[in-house]
């Protein structure tokens, strides 16, 4: 992939878990070596290893937000038919994990389970949720110190 060219670029990571990872950058190459050290977003953390497996150029940073807002909202199935789609045209995705027939890792596809995959916070999900849809606390708990 030509992770080295300059602007925007909107990507997705095969996580370790098998998971899927959505990002916009302007630096490609540095965001995915930051991703693979360990210091890219929260969620890849955890995920160790990760694997460059799409990325699409934009035109400018909005576009590259709108993309990403757009990837993040289709079905798992539906990325994983973009990055078939794209290995197919680049001829391959060389060095990848065996993958089953839905084009998961198969050690990830074991894993998974039909009733969860793909719902936030339940155990085994399989999708990253943006930050604002996580609970920061119990709730109520903003309101604690407020005088009454």
């Amino acid at each position: 992939m030509a992770a080295r060219r300059a602007g925007w670029h909107v990507y997705l990571l095969r996580c370790g878990d098998g998971s899927l990872y959505t990002g916009a950058t302007n630096d490609l190459a540095r965001r995915v070596e930051r991703h693979a050290r360990g210091k890219g977003g929260r969620y890849t953390r955890s995920r160790l290893p990760v694997v460059l497996v799409h990325a699409e150029r934009a035109a400018d940073r909005g576009a590259a937000l709108r993309r990403e807002a757009a990837l993040k909202r289709l079905s798992r199935a539906d990325k994983l038919a973009l990055v078939a789609r794209g290995a197919r045209r680049r001829g391959g995705a060389g060095g990848e994990p065996a993958r089953g027939a839905a084009g998961v890792p198969r050690a990830a596809a074991r894993r998974a389970t039909p009733r969860t995959a793909g719902v936030p916070g339940a155990r085994g999900a399989r999708e990253a949720t943006s930050p604002g849809t996580r609970r920061r606390g119990p709730p109520g708990a903003a309101l604690a110190g407020r005088a009454k």
